[in-house]
């Protein structure tokens, strides 16, 4: 394997698709001749041609509601939104339409749709640019929700996103883009739904997704020195969300830390919790711990984002806490 970024891994993906299927294309702002704002589509307006990379106005409305369309009549786009924090202007398009279309013809129109889209914090960003609002569509029957945080998992769980039959909304991290792994070339698949066990451990479990995997492995390293070994499993998928692997390793660890970027309240963390406490609550030795963002916007200021969001100190502290 080559080490390659994980925006190229995006567009290696989107390529191997595009070249596979010729009903599979892409629409977007600056999707095509700029290559995406982040560069995940760099190259494929050359190949493809304006026919299967579309540049669009800006109006995330008319942009999912023209792919939900072309869905219904077969063909099986791949949808680039620029921020995350512009899904509320196409929400009905999603809500209503993407997701209750299959089960409201009983199977007979498949959505076969992936929605693109980058969030999260970090870049001073402000308030209505750097929101991680997963939690929004995995409370949405008929969607799924992808999102990966090392490239080899961003070109494998994309090329499974494209070939499914169901509207997918595929969340990638504005901090990840430049980062480097290494990526099988060729095609690649991973399956949706399935976690991956990044660090083996016997004391503590910790449960991630996006960016925040990364600070959970640097946090997990520094416990091992202090002999408190962390096992951190990255979800990967959160709709569906591979409840076994979180219950085996907890018969194990006995203890829980969730961490995620997107604020306390309602996150994707306490689905989590919840269902661990229906289901693996004997295996527990201790409160499950959340390490989240709080509840206020994003500040713009670098120095208060830096406190707002959560970091390996305060996995490390909330882990130390536990014992």
């Amino acid at each position: 394997m080559r080490e390659i970024t994980y925006a190229k891994a995006i567009s290696e993906a989107l390529a191997i698709e595009m070249r596979r299927d010729k009903n599979i294309y892409i629409v977007g702002e600056d999707v095509g001749r700029v290559g995406g704002t982040f560069h995940a589509t760099d190259g494929l307006y050359k190949e493809f041609g304006p026919e299967r990379v579309k540049d669009t106005p800006i109006t995330e409305t008319a942009i999912l509601g023209h792919a939900i369309g072309a869905a219904a009549a077969g063909l099986r786009p791949c949808v680039e939104i620029m921020w995350m924090d512009f899904m509320g202007v196409c929400m009905d398009e999603i809500l209503n339409q993407a997701a209750k279309m299959r089960y409201m013809t009983g199977g007979q129109i498949k959505i076969a749709l992936v929605i693109r889209v980058p969030q999260g914090a970090g870049f001073s960003a402000a308030a209505q640019h750097s929101q991680s609002l997963e939690a929004f569509f995995t409370h949405i029957p008929g969607l799924k929700v992808v999102m990966p945080q090392a490239p080899k998992d961003a070109k494998g769980l994309l090329c499974s996103a494209i070939r499914d039959d169901n509207p997918i909304i595929f969340i990638e991290h504005f901090q990840l883009y430049e980062t480097k792994g290494e990526v099988p070339e060729g095609e690649y698949l991973i399956p949706l739904g399935k976690a991956n066990i990044l660090r083996e451990g016997k004391d503590v479990t910790i449960v991630s997704w996006g960016w925040m995997v990364q600070k959970s492995i640097i946090a997990a390293d520094k416990l091992a020195n202090e002999g408190i070994e962390v096992e951190v499993i990255d979800l990967r998928t959160l709709v569906p969300f591979d409840k076994e692997t979180i219950l085996n390793s907890l018969n194990k660890t006995k203890r829980l830390v969730i961490v995620h970027e997107a604020v306390r309240t309602s996150g994707f963390g306490a689905e989590i919790a919840a269902t661990i406490g229906e289901e693996g609550f004997d295996f527990l030795d201790s409160p499950i711990i959340r390490v989240t963002a709080p509840d206020t916007p994003v500040p713009f200021s670098p120095y208060l984002e830096d406190i707002y969001l959560p970091n390996e100190k305060k996995i490390v502290k909330a882990i130390k806490n536990m014992f």
